[in-house]
C-alpha cells in the first residue's frame, strides 16, 4: 500500500491499467487528446503488478482497471471519469491539478 501512495504522487495524473483492457484505452485516449501527459502503469507488465493490483481493489476499485487518479485523489474507472467528462468537471479538475494550462 506504502508503494501505491508513492505511485499515486508522482504525478498529477496516474492511471492504473492494463494493455489487454479496451476501457483502459478509451481512458488513456481522452486523456492524450486533452494534452494531458499522464504517469500510466500497465499492471500487466510492470513488476509486482498483482500487488498493485491487489491495493487498488483494497481502496474499493472495482475493477481494478482503468483507474484514475489526479492530483493525489482517486477518481475511480471509466464511468466516472465519463461521468465527470460528460458533466464538464474534468477539465476544471485537470486544471486544478496543473495537468492542463488552457
Amino acid at each position: 500500500m506504502e508503494n501505491l501512495q508513492k505511485m499515486i504522487s508522482e504525478k498529477s495524473v496516474v492511471i492504473f491499467s492494463k494493455n489487454s483492457c479496451c476501457m483502459s484505452h478509451t481512458i488513456k485516449t481522452l486523456f492524450f487528446d486533452f494534452g494531458v501527459n499522464p504517469t500510466i502503469y500497465e499492471l500487466d507488465e510492470i513488476n509486482r503488478g498483482k500487488e498493485v493490483e491487489k491495493a487498488l481493489a483494497q481502496l474499493g476499485c472495482s475493477p481494478t482497471v482503468p483507474v484514475v487518479f489526479i492530483g493525489g485523489q482517486l477518481v475511480g474507472g471509466a464511468n466516472q471519469v465519463m461521468s465527470l467528462h460528460l458533466n464538464r468537471s474534468l477539465l476544471p479538475m485537470l486544471k486544478r491539478a496543473g495537468a492542463l494550462w488552457l
